[in-house]
């Protein structure tokens, strides 16, 4: 077994009732035996990325802080089981309309680089509908590779879309 190692896993939902979907997912992480359930941050509603020529539905998303002693990869195994037992079906394409979407954030400090899972999560930093509820529960997490804390990864975003926008 692991010692007890704080986690943010953000969820997300953009088909069906995503309201209930995304508290669905947050209650089974909560009912597993190996996680006690920390915080859960204000949910965002945001616009889908999709490929080009495609429109979806907006999604719903937030983080939540959990404390487990399950190991990354065995975390990564009960993530996928929610998402499959709430009817999610892995797609071959990119940016898929989903029930739900469960993505292991941060695992403590640690860094994982295997062929099923990457931790940090490797996009982090680039998306404020991670960041944003992210920094609601906790903005001074450092990030163990960029070395800035989410509420500084939040303001480099915010700063590059006010550039973005300008041009």
């Amino acid at each position: 077994m692991y010692m007890t190692c704080a986690v943010f896993i953000a969820f997300g939902s953009n088909l069906g009732k995503r309201q209930k979907n995304c508290k669905r997912a947050v209650q089974l992480l909560k009912d597993h035996p190996h996680i006690k359930l920390l915080k859960v941050s204000k949910w965002v509603e945001t616009k889908a990325l999709t490929l080009p020529g495609e429109n979806h539905p907006d999604f719903l998303n937030g983080v939540v802080q959990i404390e487990t002693d399950l190991s990354p990869s065995e975390l990564f195994k009960t993530c996928k089981t929610i998402e499959y037992e709430m009817g999610r079906r892995a797609s071959e394409k990119k940016w898929q309309p989903r029930i739900i979407d469960l993505d292991i954030l941060f695992y403590e400090d640690q860094i994982v680089n295997t062929p099923d899972l990457t931790i940090p999560h490797p996009h982090l930093h680039e998306r404020g509908f991670v960041l944003r509820p992210l920094n609601d529960i906790a903005p001074d997490w450092i990030h163990p590779l960029l070395k800035n804390t989410v509420a500084e990864l939040l303001q480099i975003l915010n700063s590059k879309s006010e550039i973005l926008n300008k041009s």
